[in-house]
This record gives structure tokens, sequence and C-alpha cells, in this order.
């Protein structure tokens, strides 16, 4: 099984159609894989963090347009060219002061921060403005949030043919040839190989093919009711699959680790506040992606590979406790010290008091922030897509990036976190009401 990380979200080469993930890509590695008789499992990576992921092993070849440069060859075993292409600089319609790629000095451009695009913008005096993907750039640049996008001539020429008026235009060709291949990690053995098998398919024809059949056909316009229609239902899918799973057991599993910082924080002894301080300080003061790309990228460095949803599990769980444990804490506070004395003179010991008596009438206080904290939590579930979790946003940047109709598909996954905030919301109410019976 070869593991192979492309985006998903970059047409013609690795994007969304019809549920299923294609592009030229996509058939170049199942074609690829047939030939060497290898099976092919595809895993969607953020540009970003593609080869953050084969560093850490998560996959084991990158086949995503990787343009072969001398400090790429360095760090990663690079194949044979299986494509080749140029840059194009792309303008707003109405711009008529960019003309050629000497003209961008000092413009913003609008590039994924480790493509090589990027670099050739920052050698020509670029000032880069880092994006996650080709169409996030293009929309930038439609928004005029930059001035300036290099990239891939064919995926450009694509997404122009995909559109009734792009808002951009082509206005030069950068001079240096892109040579595609595919990479992997340094001594993987895979070269010998995948050479050999780059080689088959451009002599039996199927690189042409596939190049006529990607590169050269045009695109029809896609409308936004068809795209709901399309998305509505797979978006749904991804938030009933994995967003709301996500938050409840982060959620739950985070109360139950907060609930015992709290009570630690509370302590008199210092081996127990003292490190229950520094442990709400640590969880509240990094922030949740950070959390996340150390647990799912950082600690395959030492050893431990988790799954995507597992390592959003334990980093949303993380972080939750560390806010959680001082809403607990001050709920706890808020009960009078004398409810803690009357229930020792009736010979009740600290885990009774704080079991029977405490709890209950801190839970009326506690509930509020705490559904503030979930609600929260359910938003920031969308950060998982940075550690290859498909979520609800996720599924619709998917679903956008061949069509650029960000406002259809995004306003589409706002209304459904709205709808599941809406079922939250009266939850905490039902909930609230229940707890209010512990309160005189």
């Amino acid at each position: 099984m070869l593991r192979v990380g492309t985006e998903g979200v970059y047409p013609p080469f690795s994007y969304h159609a019809g549920g299923q993930l294609t592009g030229f890509d996509v058939e170049y590695m199942k074609a690829l894989g047939r030939a060497l008789g290898i099976q092919v499992q595809f895993v969607e990576v953020p540009w970003d963090s593609m080869f953050a992921a084969l560093t850490s092993g998560r996959i084991d070849l990158v086949a995503n347009e990787v343009t072969k440069n001398p400090k790429r060859e360095a760090l990663y075993d690079l194949s044979s060219p299986y494509v080749d292409t140029t840059g194009v600089v792309v303008v707003a319609q109405d711009n008529s002061t960019i003309r050629s790629l000497k003209d961008i000095r000092g413009k913003r451009a609008g590039q994924n921060l480790t493509s090589n695009w990027a670099d050739v913008a920052r050698a020509n005096g670029a000032q880069i403005i880092g994006v996650d993907s080709m169409d996030k750039a293009i929309q930038n640049l439609r928004q005029g949030s930059v001035d300036v996008v290099v990239n891939d001539k064919l995926a450009v020429r694509n997404f122009m043919a995909s559109q009734t008026d792009p808002g951009v235009k082509i206005v030069a060709e950068t001079s240096d040839r892109s040579e595609s291949v595919l990479a992997a990690r340094k001594g993987s053995g895979y070269l010998p190989a995948l050479n050999r098998g780059i080689a088959e398919l451009k002599s039996d024809g199927t690189t042409t093919r596939l190049y006529d059949k990607y590169f050269t056909a045009k695109e029809k316009p896609v409308t936004d009711w068809q795209l709901i229609k399309d998305n509505a239902w797979p978006m749904a899918w991804a938030a009933i699959t994995v967003s709301i799973p996500l938050t409840l057991i982060s959620f739950a599993l985070g109360l139950l680790i907060a609930l015992g910082v709290a009570v630690a924080r509370l302590s008199t002894n210092p081996a127990l506040f003292a490190p229950a301080r520094f442990f709400i300080s640590l969880m509240r003061g990094i922030p949740v992606l950070v959390l996340l790309l150390l647990i799912y990228f950082g600690l395959p460095q030492f050893g431990w590979k988790l799954a995507p949803f597992t390592a959003a599990v334990i980093g949303f769980t993380l972080n939750v406790s560390g806010y959680a444990a001082e809403t607990i804490r001050s709920a706890i506070s808020s009960v009078p010290r004398g409810q803690w004395e009357a229930a020792r003179t009736i010979g009740m010991g600290y885990r009774s008091t704080l079991g029977r008596i405490v709890l209950p009438q801190a839970a009326r206080t506690a509930v509020p922030p705490l559904s503030n904290i979930l609600i929260d939590l359910l938003k920031s579930t969308s950060l998982a897509s940075s550690i290859l979790v498909v979520e609800l946003l996720r599924q619709a940047q998917i679903a956008a990036a061949p069509t650029f109709k960000f406002f259809t598909l995004y306003g589409l996954a706002a209304i459904y976190y709205w709808l599941i905030c809406v079922v939250l919301s009266f939850v905490q109410h039902r909930v609230e009401r229940r707890v209010s019976r512990f309160v005189a």
C-alpha cells in the first residue's frame, strides 16, 4: 500500500467531482500504481502541511505538482519529471500596472508559503502573502487583498475555463520551465520503480491521454443551486459523523480532566495546586491549532503516531480541560464556605461534601460558561482539517475549490454550524433548569 499525499483542492490536478477525488495527479497515480502492481491510497493534505506529513511518515509519497529544485533535491527523493509546465503572472481584470514578472516588485503576491511559485514571486521582489491554496489566492486577488498571483499555467487556465466571469487575467509567463515530480522521503528506495513506471506511462500514451483530458477540455460552469444540491448531504454527513462526535467526545473527556484539575487547584497542598496551575496556564496559553500540529506532526518524531481523529480528540480535550478547569474552580468557590462547615458538623468527609453538597450547587453556576466552551469547541473543530480530519468546513472547502463559489458553500457550512449551536443552546436551557432544583 502506497499512501499518496495530495491536496484535493487544486484543480485540475487534484479536486473533487461527483463526491469523488479526481484530477490529473489522482488518475496519473492510479495508472502508475497499476503499472507497478502497487495499491494506491490517497491522503488529502493541505499543501503547507504536505512535507511535514511526508517527513513524519503520515504519507509515503507526494503527488501534487511538486516542482523540482535544488533545495528539495537535498531533502527528498525526487522522481523523474512526469509533466512540464510554466508559471503565469495573474492580476485582476482591471489592473494595468503589472504587465510582466519584473513589475511585481513591491507588490503583494498571494502564494502558498512553501511552494515553488512563492520562491519565484519572492525572487522578483514581491511581498509574499500566505494563503492555503490556489483557489484562495485567486479569491484574494479578485477581492483586492493581494495584487498578483504567480501559479501554474495549467491550473490557472483550468480556473479561467470554468468561470463565466473569472475577474482575473494572465499578463505574462515566467521564463523558467517547471518540472513536476513525485517526492518521497530521503532514502526511501522508491525512485527506481517510480522512474520506471513514469517512463512506461509516457511510452504507452497514458500521460498524453490524461494531459489532453484535463488540460484541454473546457469546464462547464456550475450553478449555486446545483452546488447546494450536490453538497448539502455530504456536508451534513461530515457534521454528523465527524464534527459533532469530535465535539462531544472531546468535551466529555475535557470535563473529567477539568474536574480533577479544578479540585487540585483548590487544594492547599503545593504538590497538587502547583502542577494544576501550570497545566491550566499551559493549556490556555498554547493556541489549539499549534497543539493539534504538535500532537499530529510532532509526536511521530518520537515514535508516536496517532490517527487524525484520535489526535484531534486529544488536542481538543486538552484545550477544553484548561478552560473548563477554571470555570469549575470558580463555580466551586462560589458555594458559601458555610456549606463545607455544615457538612463537617454532621460527619461528612471531604469527598462526600464535594460530591453531594458542593458540586450540585456549583453546577448551576458552571453550566452557562461551560456551555459557551462547548459551543466554542464545536466551531473550533474546523481547525481539525489542518491534521487531515475531513470535518464540516473541510468538506465545504473541497466543494468550493473547483468552482470558486465560496459564499454558497461557506454559507451553507455557517447554517449547519448555527443549527447545531441552536440545538446545543436548547440542551443547555434544559440542563440549567434541571440543576436549578438543587438550589433553594
